[in-house]
């Protein structure tokens, strides 16, 4: 703690030598990485996608319960494989003054669809075979076979139709802000379109400057991506409040199953024992996380309530390296990848001391975030940690584990190729009720902690640090930026 104190002074003091001038009528959002796509088509990455949800509607949203709900139009189920969807008559009107239709419905699932475009979501949607447009506010959906979940598979946003500008850093969209300005400096200024208010988005990597440039009155507010030890400092200063919200976003590790090492079952095994998970939540992350079983959380309409926990055993860690071939005379060296967030930094290097206890000697590799996801992304590790974020149906199986969902057509990063987690997917899809669905989700969760392609970590808490000129901000559940449609300055 004395540490920290001294570099908040360090950095305090360069910070009010060299800061600019903040714009008083803006809502000043500090991102400790900022977005990387925001076209919806293509974005995967937590800040991307929960600010391509302010900026665009799709057809379906949930509710508490993580059922889908209308959101842009309402459905009914025509027969077995045909859904119709027809558009809300109020709200449907892009930014740049062109009413959406249903043609631009079509257009934006008929591009994800094309594999030219190698969309990330392409996986998860072709289940589609046909889409027609019957009117400007109907379009049907033609899907290959019955499947329950397939009105919450439609929550990508809607694009133009006719547009011929990039996206990623241009959006044209119809939801409650539209974009102003996206500069050089990672500075994203986006509008409230009932009340003019605008919000910068501000990406300041490094956590303490970060926080001081909220103390010190250049930022408005953070979410996340601080540690125990600058969440206790922040509660102690004027104009700042904070609060916390249990979450559900899923940490874990991830291997590459092409790997000579980390491909071996009993490796993964040896990881997730040798890994103490409580020591870690409790000291280095304050308690603001819950220990994780499996990507959905126990609560959760499919989630499996029942399965056993990957105890901390550095003996039987120990053990199973030696059944894997791997002693003091033959050891193991893996590279472990993360982002350069000091905080992920920090957890993974706890991570690396645990794992060299046993006898897994680990190369800590820490990049910038761009590069570190396109690594992720494109293949290139053999172990890395990250955090599934906002999951709200099972359909994350298939676009995560399913073997047809190998990059480009999913995420499926690790390459698992196996044959009963493919068979246990496709059956829960083509269920014919909730309660059977959710039995064959249980029971593939269940297969997959044994199989363990990922190491489950925790269930990460959310964190709102703000000042108090900012009223009216509340925390969601998968950790979503909604708080901004409602959200108010008031002076200080």
């Amino acid at each position: 703690m004395r540490y920290l104190v001294l570099c908040l002074g360090l950095f305090g003091s360069l910070l009010l030598c060299a800061c600019d001038t903040p714009d008083p009528n803006a809502i000043r959002f500090g991102l400790a990485a900022a977005p990387v796509n925001l076209d919806p088509r293509q974005a995967t990455d937590a800040a991307s996608s929960r600010i391509n949800r302010l900026l665009y509607q799709s057809l379906v949203d949930f509710d508490e319960q993580l059922r889908p709900v209308p959101s842009l139009a309402g459905w009914q189920l025509l027969n077995a494989t045909l859904y119709q969807f027809t558009l809300k008559a109020a709200g449907r009107q892009f930014h740049d003054g062109r009413h959406l239709t249903a043609h631009d419905v079509k257009a934006t699932y008929d591009w994800i669809l094309d594999p030219e475009h190698a969309s990330p979501l392409r996986s998860s949607l072709q289940i589609i075979m046909d889409i027609t447009v019957i009117d400007d506010d109907t379009v049907q959906f033609q899907i290959s076979q019955p499947d329950l979940l397939f009105p919450s598979r439609l929550a990508v946003g809607i694009v133009p139709a006719d547009v011929t500008q990039a996206l990623s850093r241009h959006p044209i969209g119809s939801g409650e802000f539209r974009f102003i300005s996206w500069d050089t400096d990672n500075r994203l200024v986006l509008q409230r379109i009932r009340d003019q208010q605008t919000v910068a988005f501000l990406e300041v990597k490094d956590p303490v400057v970060r926080s001081l440039k909220l103390v010190h009155g250049e930022l408005d507010l953070m979410q996340n991506d601080l540690s125990p030890e600058l969440i206790r400092w922040l509660g102690e200063q004027e104009q700042v409040q904070i609060s916390t919200r249990q979450g559900s976003n899923f940490a874990y590790l991830g291997f590459n199953l092409q790997d000579p090492f980390t491909s071996q079952l009993l490796v993964r095994q040896a990881i997730a024992h040798a890994i103490d998970r409580q020591a870690i939540v409790h000291y280095v992350m304050g308690d603001t996380a819950r220990l994780a079983e499996a990507l959905l959380p126990p609560h959760h309409w499919a989630g499996n309530a029942d399965l056993s926990r990957y105890d901390y055993d550095p003996e039987q860690a120990r053990r199973l390296l030696k059944r894997a071939g791997f002693d003091g005379r033959t050891p193991i060296t893996l590279s472990y990848k993360t982002s350069n967030n000091p905080f992920r930094v920090r957890l993974a290097s706890v991570i690396q001391q645990q794992l060299r206890e046993v006898g897994i000697e680990v190369s800590l590799q820490t990049y910038d975030w761009g590069t570190f996801y396109g690594d992720i992304k494109n293949g290139r590790f053999q172990m890395f940690s990250l955090a599934w974020v906002g999951i709200k149906t099972p359909d994350i199986f298939r676009y995560v584990f399913h073997s047809e969902s190998v990059p480009p057509n999913g995420a499926n990063r690790g390459h698992l190729v196996d044959h009963d987690v493919d068979r246990l997917i496709d059956q829960a899809e083509h269920a014919d009720s909730w309660d059977e669905q959710a039995r064959l989700y249980q029971a593939l969760q269940a297969y997959l902690h044994e199989l363990l392609p990922y190491v489950p970590l925790w269930y990460e808490d959310h964190v709102l640090v703000h000042r108090q000129r900012l009223q009216g901000y509340q925390l969601a559940a998968d950790g979503n930026y909604d708080g901004l449609l409602t959200v108010t300055l008031q002076a200080e």
